[in-house]
């Protein structure tokens, strides 16, 4: 392990340098459009993903002094990250470039945010976990104020910086706590070290607790989810879409890699705080979304909820002292949190396509007999939220199938209570998804409310995008086994 091997960096050293090439490209390009610009940073996005996901059937490889780690799981992830990262920039341009926000700025910023993604996918060491999730969080505070002429979005962007550096000095507090308790910064050996019992578990124990609070606020958990409503309604819709897609797919990769990979011989101990947090999304997110008139408000509450069902997954890995639903449980979190962005990218996708200068489209209301104004837009819109809810057959259904599955197929029944729970929160959920549908079909509209304004490119990616959450519904079996055999060649390296 105690070799360079830079061949394990290579996308983020080429997305790196496409950054640095492309902010000087726009710097010297004068056009407003930021055509240029938009096609190259779509070629470097491209490129990042083809490089981690034609490496998805490789062998684990370990470089830079054991620092990084190139496996299956941190290619898919990554790779899925960078092809969310392409499809929301495709989202947003039409929207930037009809309030004046069409900059260059926009796009490079997703870039580094994504080049934060990469790092925290390969991270095998805390110094590279931080440094990854920096990368990505600045990154993100400074696009969620890109609007500086909004009160709103200035607010917004105010509380996420405050509340994730809030979030990031716990996480680093938990980590010293961690490397004082174990001596080493690299998972692999501090998972050897647990296992020897030769530690002071108290302050281990109590470093996980500031670790998971820290993991709880990337994921938009409760009691650590202040941030979500404010910053997803606050937020121009284009960044929202960057703060509520890919990123979910890092905190998803780090918290494998520090609790799994790193903590699994303490897993009796944050597997209960994740119950908690679960549980507590689960009830709080569901119950607060029915109470919502905007529909980006209502949509953060529902990822609230959504992260409750990922932490379920995770919480299911050992069971009575053992690993055997280890693989299975870890790789229906996985697969859970892939169609969740997959929708995501969809739901916001289509507010963005439905606005206009003047008409943002965040309210319930404005969805209002969208049926009789364009039945296209209707039907696809209609195919998200029943993704959301969990109706079959789209995706949503399968994922939240797979999970209860994870947690039936223990055989505890504190396991199958927390099932029953989330079968009951998911009913609850299904109603504020299922009151946009209403609303679409049944309410008049009210109002003058525009027309959708066709545009070829958006269309048809919204299209593939549905067709996409049809697909997996009914053929998840392919999806499922790159999850499962990631997760499992995860854990066996």
């Amino acid at each position: 392990m105690n070799n360079v091997n830079w061949t394990v960096i290579q996308a983020e050293a080429w997305l790196l340098l496409a950054a640095c090439v492309i902010i000087i490209v726009d710097v010297l390009d004068r056009g407003a459009e930021r055509r240029l610009t938009f096609w190259l940073s779509q070629l470097a996005a491209a490129v990042f993903s083809w490089l981690h996901l034609a490496e998805v059937g490789g062998a684990t490889v370990y470089g830079m002094a054991g620092m990084v780690v190139a496996d299956p799981m941190g290619h898919l992830l990554a790779g899925f990250g960078g092809i969310a990262v392409m499809v929301a920039l495709a989202y947003a341009r039409p929207t930037l470039a009809a309030r004046e926000m069409d900059k260059g700025e926009f796009y490079t910023l997703s870039l580094f945010v994504l080049l934060g993604i990469g790092v925290m996918c390969s991270a095998n060491n805390f110094l590279v976990v931080y440094l990854g999730l920096e990368v990505m969080s600045l990154s993100l505070y400074a696009l969620a104020a890109l609007r500086r002429d909004h009160a709103l979005a200035t607010e917004a962007a105010m509380k996420y910086f405050v509340l994730g550096a809030l979030a990031s000095g716990f996480l680093l507090y938990g980590l010293s706590m961690i490397y004082g308790a174990t001596g080493t910064l690299e998972m692999p050996r501090m998972f050897e070290r647990i296992a020897t019992g030769r530690i002071n578990k108290d302050v281990l124990v109590f470093g996980v607790v500031f670790v998971v609070a820290g993991l709880g606020f990337k994921l938009g958990a409760v009691p650590f989810h202040m941030w979500v409503p404010d910053v997803y309604q606050g937020a121009p819709t284009a960044v929202t879409l960057l703060i509520g897609g890919a990123p979910k797919l890092a905190a998803f990769a780090i918290t494998i890699r520090l609790l799994v990979d790193g903590l699994l011989g303490l897993a009796i101990d944050w597997q209960q705080m994740l119950i908690v947090l679960a549980v507590a999304s689960l009830v709080i997110g569901n119950l607060a979304a029915i109470a919502q008139s905007n529909l980006k408000r209502m949509l953060a509450y529902s990822t609230i909820s959504q992260m409750g069902f990922v932490l379920l997954g995770l919480s299911a890995g050992v069971v009575t002292g053992n690993t055997l639903s280890a693989g299975n449980a870890y790789s229906s979190a996985m697969f859970y949190m892939v169609a969740y962005v997959l929708t995501t990218l969809g739901t916001f996708g289509m507010i963005m396509y439905l606005s206009r200068q003047g008409f943002e489209s965040e309210e319930i209301d404005d969805f209002a007999g969208l049926n009789q104004r364009s039945p296209w837009a209707a039907g696809v819109m209609a195919i998200f939220l029943f993704s959301l809810a969990g109706i079959p057959p789209m995706v949503g259904f399968y994922a939240k199938l797979a999970v209860l599955q994870a947690l039936v197929t223990t055989n505890v029944t504190s396991y199958i209570v927390l099932a029953v729970v989330a079968v009951l929160m998911s009913l609850v959920g299904a109603f504020y998804y299922l009151r946009v549908v209403k609303v679409m079909y049944f309410d008049a509209p009210r109002g003058a409310v525009p027309a959708p304004v066709r545009s070829a490119g958006v269309s048809a990616l919204l299209a593939a995008n549905g067709l996409a959450v049809l697909l997996f519904g009914v053929l998840p079996g392919g999806l499922m086994a790159l999850c499962r055999d990631a997760i499992v060649k995860a854990l066996t390296t």
